[in-house]
């Protein structure tokens, strides 16, 4: 799996420099932030202003961009290659947050945020079990996962993909019950549940947990 996901990440760049060329920074920033903003209303999620929130995989304009009234962890392995590499993305644009060039599976805050936010992310991951298992531990207890992915509609299809790469920038291949099924087995209680757009192939969901209270 190790091979895909740097191939996954190869792409990620080539995929962001072509999606950014001839894109104004202010006028792509001020769009992100819209969506970013209707995202929370439509997720019902309003962290409380001082709140310790994570915006895992957080890619050059995650919803760290809108949470100003946040104390902000992002963490993205790929955020010192968009800080010197993309016109859209300057680390020092946003004081209120605390950037971390790492990977999903080594976050080691355990029991230390209210929120977390991971959202297009996961399927993006080498180890999806660890990544999965480092967003329940980092979450304090009573504390909210947000997690939205895009999720296989037909079990066929998610067979193939596993095998072959045709989805080459995102080298985890899940469907809805894999991830909801992980977080039961976790102790995850479940709050909302939602699709947020369907295609053919795929299925964009959002699910909003809480980590059970000790």
């Amino acid at each position: 799996m190790l091979w895909r996901w740097q191939a996954a990440q190869f792409f990620e760049l080539r995929w962001w420099r072509s999606y950014l060329a001839g894109q104004k920074p202010e006028n792509y920033l001020a769009w992100k932030r819209r969506y970013w903003s209707d995202f929370l209303e439509k997720s019902e999620i309003y962290p409380t202003p001082g709140a310790c929130v994570l915006d895992a995989g957080c890619g050059p304009a995650g919803i760290f961009t809108v949470l100003k009234k946040n104390v902000v962890w992002a963490v993205d392995p790929l955020l010192d290659y968009y800080d010197t590499n993309l016109e859209h993305f300057r680390k020092s644009d946003y004081p209120w947050v605390r950037f971390e060039a790492a990977s999903m599976e080594s976050l080691d805050k355990e029991d230390f945020f209210d929120v977390v936010f991971c959202l297009n992310a996961v399927n993006h991951v080498a180890d999806w079990t660890a990544a999965m298992a480092a967003l329940v531990r980092v979450l304090k207890p009573g504390g909210t996962l947000v997690l939205s992915v895009d999720v296989h509609r037909h079990g066929l299809l998610k067979t193939l993909f596993r095998l072959f790469p045709g989805d080459v920038l995102h080298p985890q291949q899940h469907d809805l019950n894999d991830y909801v099924s992980w977080l039961e087995r976790s102790g995850m209680a479940p709050l909302r549940m939602f699709s947020l757009k369907k295609e053919r192939i795929f299925e964009y969901w959002v699910l909003v947990c809480r980590k059970p209270e000790l």
